[in-house]
């Protein structure tokens, strides 16, 4: 195994292609258990039959953690939104119904959502008052079993030579409720300043879905607190800001 094609260069990891394979190496201070995970969440979304890139492989290289996966030859959604503007609307109608056909699988052995989004409020920098609050709403939705990817984006949808799309990236898989998922995508377009993307999204979403628009937006102080508590400066303040968009009931 190579590691001389390097593919993509992220904050404490790097990606490299080896013929079929990808290889994600990740740096020493990486934690193992968040490694392990990774490839664990893969595994299991493996096994609902989505189309995702395989895990071949969990090693260590030169003492760094790595995830050996297949490599998938094509390029991301997001690519052919930024050249083909043009084509904008019907890029983002294929998203979103990718987005509903993982919604529809079930993951039993995944990490539930709403215990992941508890852990990371009482996480996060707010005061004890804004942190009961939202603690309060994440117990009162509705609990549900969803594939939920937790950063569905444009850039994590390959769309392969074979003219399949590849859902990739699922560190932060959880199973949980649907509408947290879109909330999150919401606030990752808006996160990249795409507000006129963000809005398309979400009504699309919303109407495919049959989802009442108000229903997710209810979910975005709660996803907007849970994560905050990663990345940077002004990312945080960005979405801190959010926790306060929709009043509390």
């Amino acid at each position: 195994m190579e590691l001389k094609e390097l593919i993509a260069s992220r904050p404490a990891k790097k990606i490299y292609r080896d013929g079929d394979l990808c290889i994600k190496v990740f740096d020493e201070s990486f934690s193992k258990a968040d490694v392990l995970n990774e490839a664990l969440n893969q595994a299991r979304v493996e096994e609902t039959g989505l189309n995702i890139p395989r895990i071949q492989e969990v090693l260590k290289i030169d003492g760094k953690w790595a995830i050996v996966r297949d490599y998938v030859e094509g390029v991301t959604l997001q690519q052919l939104m930024d050249e083909n503007p043009k084509k904008l609307n019907q890029y983002l109608e294929t998203f979103v119904d990718l987005q509903l056909s993982m919604h529809a699988k079930t993951c039993p052995l995944l990490n539930k959502l709403k215990d992941k989004m508890n852990r990371k409020i009482s996480a996060t920098t707010l005061d004890a008052t804004t942190r009961y609050e939202l603690h309060t709403r994440l117990e009162a939705m509705p609990k549900h079993n969803k594939l939920c990817h937790g950063d569905f984006n444009p850039s994590n949808i390959i769309v392969g030579k074979d003219g399949k799309y590849y859902i990739n990236d699922w560190s932060h898989a959880t199973q949980g409720n649907a509408s947290a998922d879109a909330a999150r995508t919401y606030l990752l377009f808006k996160l990249a300043k795409k507000d006129q993307q963000a809005e398309d999204y979400l009504k699309l979403f919303c109407q495919k879905s049959d989802t009442a628009k108000q229903y997710v937006q209810q979910w975005l102080p709660i996803v907007a607190a849970s994560q905050s508590v990663k990345g940077k400066p002004e990312e945080r303040d960005f979405l801190l800001h959010w926790v306060n968009v929709v009043d509390y009931e």
